[in-house]
């Protein structure tokens, strides 16, 4: 017997039974598609829960699929934003743990089971009864801090993005040049988007996020104002922003409260901030940020104009692709020098990286002094210059500098 609450129970175990089998049979009825790169890293291991995060739509349902496939020969899979699972509460939980034990299946897939109160209590329960869990979500905070209080030590997390380079590659059953890049500049790696290039998929994803994922989550009333500074910031990758420039901008009055829509824009994956590299944390939080989207797709379908921003849209991808990787990433900036990306490791520097759309004798002393100064201040002799379609190597000042084309760092191994 489990005692989760004293709630009413509001749904009978033949109704969640249903719902199980209803959606079982849509979600092996799905194309497993391209095999995501991710697939390898996601851990399985007994005695603890494997949270997948990453935005709404970016396949990670998909990528449970595939690791069915790959990894077990049945499993239960149930998605908590099901409509038939409205008002679902934690009392309710203990039908869906008696059917469970009934069905005898020891792996379990929840997507958003966060939705549940108490959800983190019952996922522990089936901790201890041995079961093997593996939970989707599209809020990566909500997951880890609620989770972490009952299951310390107990879970591990892993993020999933939208579709590489590479994985698009595989989609259009492309080959890796400046012609595919343009494309996949333009597209971005959104699954259904990539597939189709129906927009109107991306702007409702954006839609749901601001509403479902931010609004209602925490009662934010003046939704206008959350979706225009969202453009705003949508229209300036590659910019730097401060809070403080941006008070008054769209009704917004205090800095808290913008610096409170960057956190949720963040937690849901639309928006990410890079920090100026100091030393100082509390420089690197005083500091102007650099804005990235989640997808250059989502940037240029809500108005970002892609022939006037190349540059940008090429800079934002090399950011994402080292994000798959990285998550010690920053911008350099001395001297009036900028150097666009720091990535370390273990708090060690590992690559310096400047990305201009074309490199040329105009723009050639600006890039290569951005490069070179970090080059300095990190005392590292090898930097990269990433391009278009642009291949070169020449040393500088003892310094080697490589100039690549991006299609081909985005695809090297």
């Amino acid at each position: 017997m489990y005692y989760l609450c004293d709630k009413k129970v509001m749904f009978s175990q033949e109704q969640i039974s249903q719902v199980i089998d209803a959606q079982k049979r849509v979600f092996l009825s799905k194309d497993g598609g391209v095999p995501r790169e991710s697939l390898p890293d996601v851990p399985v291991l007994n005695d603890f829960t494997t949270i997948i995060t990453g935005l709404r739509r970016c396949g990670k349902s998909t990528l449970l699929l595939q690791l069915m496939q790959k990894k077990f020969t049945d499993v239960l899979f149930l998605n908590f934003e099901d409509i038939r699972l409205a008002n679902m509460e934690q009392g309710d939980l203990i039908l869906l743990l008696a059917e469970i034990e009934k069905r005898a299946i020891k792996t379990l897939f929840f997507d958003e089971i966060q939705l549940v109160k108490g959800w983190e209590i019952f996922i522990n329960q089936l901790l201890r009864e041995e079961y093997q869990v593996f939970i989707t979500g599209s809020n990566a905070v909500l997951l880890s801090s609620e989770f972490g209080t009952h299951l310390t030590g107990r879970h591990i997390s892993i993020e999933l993005f939208p579709f590489s380079f590479s994985e698009f590659l595989t989609l259009k059953n492309l080959s890796a040049d400046a012609g595919s890049l343009h494309e996949y500049l333009l597209a971005g790696g959104v699954p259904e988007f990539a597939k189709t290039g129906q927009g109107i998929l991306l702007t409702t994803l954006v839609d749901d996020i601001l509403i479902k994922d931010i609004a209602v989550r925490h009662a934010i009333k003046d939704v206008d104002s959350l979706r225009k500074l969202t453009l705003f910031l949508m229209s300036n990758i590659g910019n730097t922003v401060s809070a403080n420039k941006l008070i008054n901008l769209f009704g917004i009055r205090a800095p808290s409260t913008i610096l409170e829509y960057f956190s949720y824009l963040t937690e849901t994956y639309l928006i990410d901030f890079v920090p100026q590299f100091d030393y100082s944390v509390k420089a690197q939080i005083r500091n102007p940020k650099k804005i990235y989207s989640i997808d250059t797709g989502i940037s240029q379908n809500l108005g970002f104009n892609f022939s006037k921003n190349a540059g940008h849209f090429l800079e934002n991808t090399v950011y994402l692709h080292l994000r798959r990787t990285y998550r010690e990433i920053f911008y350099f900036n001395r001297n009036r020098a900028e150097c666009d990306f720091v990535v370390m490791k273990n708090e060690k520097p590992e690559q310096l990286i400047q990305v201009t759309y074309e490199f040329t004798p105009e723009n050639r002393e600006r890039e290569i002094r951005g490069l070179t100064e970090a080059m300095d201040f990190f005392r590292i002799d090898n930097g990269v210059i990433i391009t278009f379609n642009q291949h070169d190597a020449f040393m500088y000042g003892g310094k080697r500098i490589e100039v690549l084309p991006a299609w081909e760092f985005l695809t090297a191994k």
